[in-house]
């Protein structure tokens, strides 16, 4: 049997835009993907979070469903437009209020909560200023870090700053395809600094409690040996995994992808102790992984007419590894979890690591063997990562509950419950039995 740690921590995890709903409720205003998603031809379908899963009224029936199942965590996010509408100035007690509850909520049901203060619902007054592109926004959000962590601190001990920035700056200011939309290279690359200048300001308002970042670093591969392909995985390993990991543990950025972005910018927005800032010491480093990369070097001699989010790198060309692909189409491959986990560990001083997201998407209701499937080859990836000295200290499923899947709408379900978007029903999936049989045993 594999079996974790005692100590091993289980959960699960959400956000607040994907399920919370009551768009504009208690002080609420919009937020960037609000906007977005009311734009034709933005999300699939014409979908938008106003209700997804109406989590802000229905949450006392989900903390009580991830008590059924087990959780002795939960990992959600903290919707800044709720809790600050128009991104500085003053603070919505009654958004607060509403993260209070939960927070409540759950230590009731003794599962420790784990808040994430931005998962990419940035304020639309911010964005209308330059959102992550300008400096300010990272000066604002580490004034809201402040003000959450404040209502909070005395119930909550660890904290996530960013989740994803990667998403943030590349699918947001580079490609368009997530919100706000923009299709602006250089912005993307700004936005990657603001964002982790954030985190760092953040980090230091939120002193006294531990203060982990949650990044969604790519297992890359050259799909041959050849000079071009090794060349290619080294790329994409900069602009996907570097360009965030030298600066938060090195204190600096990698001086090949600086050299690989010099035709999109200069990094003068980087200012004298900036790195120093983003480099404050972490609690612990957070890892969404869902599939891992395979690249080559012999790309189109142009880049193509699409947008690539790996700007510094649009000719490389990824390569089916000739797996089974969830409705995602992302290939499953749980060996890139392990080697992942492994890399991080040797090449970064970080001291304790967590899987905060994992998971996949398939057509399903409540026969779902394929996801569990997914999981179980993950988690034993999981014990595989431990088993060679890697401190992993927990893992998060995604999700807890079937969602509003960002450009995908709701057509993507990756929830351990399924929920019925017409009548707000919730039904546990035969994944969610299995996972809180899991939890109970303590592995696998």
């Amino acid at each position: 049997m594999n079996t974790f740690d005692p100590g091993f921590l289980w959960g699960a995890a959400t956000s607040s835009y994907q399920i919370e709903g009551a768009s504009a409720e208690d002080g609420r205003e919009p937020s960037i993907w609000d906007v977005f998603a009311a734009q034709p031809g933005n999300v699939r379908d014409g979908d938008t979070g106003d209700v997804a899963c109406d989590h802000y009224h229905r949450y006392r029936d989900d903390v009580a469903l991830m008590a059924e199942l087990g959780l002795r965590a939960y990992r959600f996010s903290v919707a800044w437009p709720r809790v600050q509408p128009r991104g500085s100035g003053a603070v919505n007690q009654r958004g607060l209020d509403f993260y209070r509850r939960l927070v409540d909520e759950l230590l009731s049901r003794r599962i420790e909560p784990w808040p994430t203060l931005y998962h990419w619902d940035l304020p639309q007054p911010l964005e209308d200023a330059g959102g992550w592109a300008a400096r300010d926004t990272a000066l604002r959000f580490a004034d809201y870090a402040a003000a959450v962590h404040d209502a909070l601190a005395d119930r909550v001990t660890n904290w996530t700053t960013l989740n994803e920035p990667w998403c943030s700056a590349f699918l947001g200011y580079a490609t368009g395809e997530h919100a706000p939309g923009r299709r602006e290279p250089a912005a993307a690359i700004r936005a990657v600094h603001h964002l982790l200048l954030g985190h760092g300001m953040a980090a230091s308002a939120m002193s006294g409690s531990r203060v982990g970042i949650t990044l969604n670093p790519t297992q890359v591969s050259p799909a041959t040996g050849s000079a071009e392909d090794l060349d290619a995985a080294r790329r994409i390993d900069g602009v996907a995994n570097r360009i965030f990991l030298d600066p938060l543990f090195r204190a600096a950025y990698p001086a090949d992808v600086v050299e690989d972005l010099t035709e999109v910018t200069g990094f003068e927005h980087v200012r004298d102790g900036d790195l120093k800032v983003i480099a404050a010491p972490l609690d612990f480093l957070g890892v969404n992984y869902y599939t891992p990369a395979i690249v080559s070097g012999d790309g189109p001699a142009h880049p193509p007419a699409k947008p690539s989010p790996y700007v510094g790198a649009e000719t490389v060309r990824f390569v089916d590894g000739g797996r089974p692909r969830t409705t995602m189409g992302w290939e499953v491959d749980e060996s890139g979890l392990s080697d992942l986990l492994v890399r991080l560990a040797r090449d970064y001083p970080v001291t304790a690591l967590y899987v905060t997201e994992n998971g996949a998407a398939y057509d399903d209701e409540a026969h779902d063997a394929d996801r569990i499937a997914y999981l179980d080859g993950h988690l034993r990836a999981c014990h595989d990562a431990v088993a060679k000295g890697v401190p992993l200290r927990g893992y998060f499923a995604w999700s807890l509950l079937d969602n509003f899947e960002w450009a995908y709408g709701y057509s993507q379900r990756f929830g351990l419950v399924h929920v019925d978007f017409a009548t707000q029903r919730r039904t546990p999936k035969d994944s969610a039995r299995w996972y809180a049989e899991v939890i109970r045993r303590g592995g696998l």
